[in-house]
């Protein structure tokens, strides 16, 4: 604990009921993530300590937690302590994260406090970018080439050696932060300063895992052909492939756009993909819990992009929810506990299911249209807006800059793609140029 600091000075209870008094249920430590995780763990059955930052923790947190604890939980060596005093005085069971930037903290936790859990080299290993390379390269599995720089010559050598295009992109970070396809000379030469500049960046907290992202970049080999992620759930090492979601992408960046549920790809190939990805998180150390691993089909075979202990983000659990009827987030927060019971084998699909993410032209918002006609389509499922009147759309660059989405069900997924695009060209987003 740091010196003269007690728990009771960083803990704040919910009120919710005397937290001394023993309520026989499991108790779990959330690290991060939303209001819809807590209430989850709550529904499973759960106490719940709830680790999140100070400004993303409010009053609609409070039916579902038991204790929290607000603070920059990315400051493990100030989170340690507190976590430990806290287990001291409210024991938990378990550490868990469904959020990127909270994989890492509760490993930490889980391993300083005997909790078990994934170990904390398996995490580091799939945050990690350039680890995971190496890692996989020493095992034979999805080789890639790729390189560590730090300078536009770094990126010159390796162009000169692998051909272009090649991408340049974050060593660790997700959300398609800060990814560029180098497709000529003139991108190699300014890649490096263009990558560099985003360190001056107005970062927010929880935005970047990592102060020093952008010191250094990989360097990969460009994989051609669509890409694919696979959603699967691990039960003491046997995993099984819960869903595979198309996806479509746009822009330098390579950021989402829309994704679809079951795939359209053939046998043949998700039988492959099933193989390689599997192969893959026994390489990696993943034994229980949820990963979404990102695969690209290229024309040499399915190659893996990067992977995550975590439940896909960009809507992809509610997609599973409806195609399949399984809650990954349930499983990652209850399946510890034996408040879910197993996947004994994938589960068959019921229908299609598709996301489309608004992306409007850049500008400041005048006028927002569409939205009660959208909710009122059968075919919808949910609808977000994250913009309105005077809101800046800024370019789009990563998935944080999307102004929301749409989610339409259909009978499969071809039917359930044509009604998110309608029904995403039904919202529109007017917007004026910034002056």
């Amino acid at each position: 604990m740091r010196e003269g600091i007690t728990v009771s000075d960083d803990v704040a209870s919910t009120g919710r009921r005397a937290s001394t008094v023993a309520t026989g249920r499991p108790r779990v430590l959330v690290v991060g993530g939303s209001l819809t995780h807590v209430r989850k763990a709550r529904e499973l059955g759960l106490d719940v300590v709830h680790v999140q930052y100070p400004d993303a923790y409010d009053r609609g947190h409070a039916p579902h937690v038991d204790q929290a604890l607000p603070l920059d939980y990315g400051d493990v060596d100030r989170l340690l302590p507190l976590a430990r005093a806290l287990h001291e005085a409210y024991p938990f069971q378990a550490a868990v994260s469904l959020f990127e930037l909270g994989l890492l903290p509760a490993a930490r936790i889980n391993e300083a406090l005997g909790l078990g859990g994934e170990s904390v080299a398996t995490v580091e290993l799939l945050l990690d970018k350039w680890r995971m390379r190496r890692h996989l390269t020493a095992k034979g599995i999805s080789p890639v080439a790729s390189a560590v720089g730090r300078s536009a010559q770094d990126v010159r050598e390796f162009a000169d050696a692998n051909g272009l295009p090649i991408v340049v992109k974050p060593v660790r970070e997700s959300g398609s932060l800060g990814v560029f396809r180098v497709r000529d000379r003139a991108d190699v030469d300014t890649v490096a300063d263009r990558f560099r500049s985003l360190d001056d960046g107005q970062w927010a907290v929880g935005d970047l895992a990592f102060a020093d992202s952008f010191a250094e970049f990989l360097m990969e080999e460009f994989l051609d052909g669509p890409e694919i992620s696979v959603e699967t759930l691990s039960f003491d090492g046997r995993h099984v492939v819960v869903a595979v979601t198309d996806k479509e992408c746009a822009g330098p960046g390579f950021v989402e756009i829309g994704h679809a549920q079951p795939s359209g790809c053939p046998a043949g190939t998700l039988r492959e993909v099933e193989q390689l990805v599997t192969g893959f998180l026994d390489a990696v150390g993943l034994r229980n819990g949820p990963g979404h691993t990102e695969v690209k089909l290229t024309s040499r075979g399915p190659r893996i992009v990067e992977s995550h202990n975590r439940v896909g983000g960009d809507r992809i659990n509610d997609l599973a929810e409806l195609v399949y009827g399984v809650d990954m987030e349930r499983y990652a927060l209850g399946a510890r506990f034996g408040l879910v019971e197993p996947l004994t084998s994938s589960p068959g699909p019921r229908g299609g299911a598709a996301v489309r993410f608004l992306t409007p032209e850049p500008g400041r918002v005048v006028e927002v249209t569409g939205a009660d006609a959208v909710r009122a389509d059968p075919a919808c499922a949910d609808l977000r807006l994250e913009v309105r009147p005077g809101d800046v759309v800024p370019p789009l660059t990563w998935n944080e800059d999307k102004a929301g989405h749409v989610i339409a069900r259909g009978a499969d997924a071809a039917e359930a793609i044509a009604h998110s695009r309608r029904l995403a060209s039904t919202i529109r987003v007017r917007t004026e140029p910034v002056s």
